[in-house]
């Protein structure tokens, strides 16, 4: 007798299969429509955020995963644009925190011929190479107010800070980015 005979034996309990939810949700269009006007600026602020296009993308898929999980419980729809990019935000933060666990790369050192337009962009650019400099909880702040062109309420808001830590962060982040960069030629 084989060991796979032995384990199809009569004595063998299988558990029933079901389905993976019993629950579960057809297409919404309400919800495709919020999300596609949102697709856009979550790759933009994410690819930002984390300097990597393949992690941008994997941050604004599992946003949008939880995003429709989320979604018959969002009270109210027309407030869609903050709840997601709170989502993401999220998200973004959970995989910077992971990446500091292991080893970081300078942008400076990538290599431009990649392909992936976030790191040549920051790598090309004095400012995004300024930028990589910066501590994350400084770096979100300034790509939060810049690039997702949000508020400092919002900002707070979406970081679940408070307004003070928010400016504090957002002053330090501005006086080391001008360190970094320098004085501007001809300019303020």
């Amino acid at each position: 007798m084989f060991a796979d005979d032995a384990l199809l034996g009569t004595d063998v309990v299988r558990s029933p299969v079901r389905p993976a939810s019993t629950k579960e949700r057809t297409f919404d269009p309400v919800f495709a429509a919020a999300l596609e006007s949102e697709l856009a600026m979550a790759y933009r602020l994410s690819g930002y955020l984390l300097a990597d296009s393949a992690e941008a993308q994997d941050a604004v898929q599992e946003a949008s995963v939880r995003a429709w999980r989320g979604w018959p419980r969002l009270r109210e729809p027309e407030r869609f644009h903050a709840w997601f990019s709170q989502i993401l935000v999220n998200v973004c933060r959970t995989r910077l925190r992971q990446r500091s666990r292991h080893r970081t790369v300078n942008v400076e050192d990538v290599d431009l011929e990649s392909g992936d337009p976030f790191r040549a962009s920051l790598a090309r650019d004095t400012i995004g190479r300024a930028l990589s400099c910066l501590s994350q909880e400084l770096r979100m702040v300034v790509v939060l107010r810049y690039w997702g062109e949000l508020s400092l309420a919002e900002i707070a808001d979406r970081l679940g800070i408070p307004v003070g830590t928010v400016k504090s962060r957002h002053h330090a982040a501005l006086q080391a980015l001008r360190r970094r960069v320098g004085p501007v030629e001809g300019g303020i």
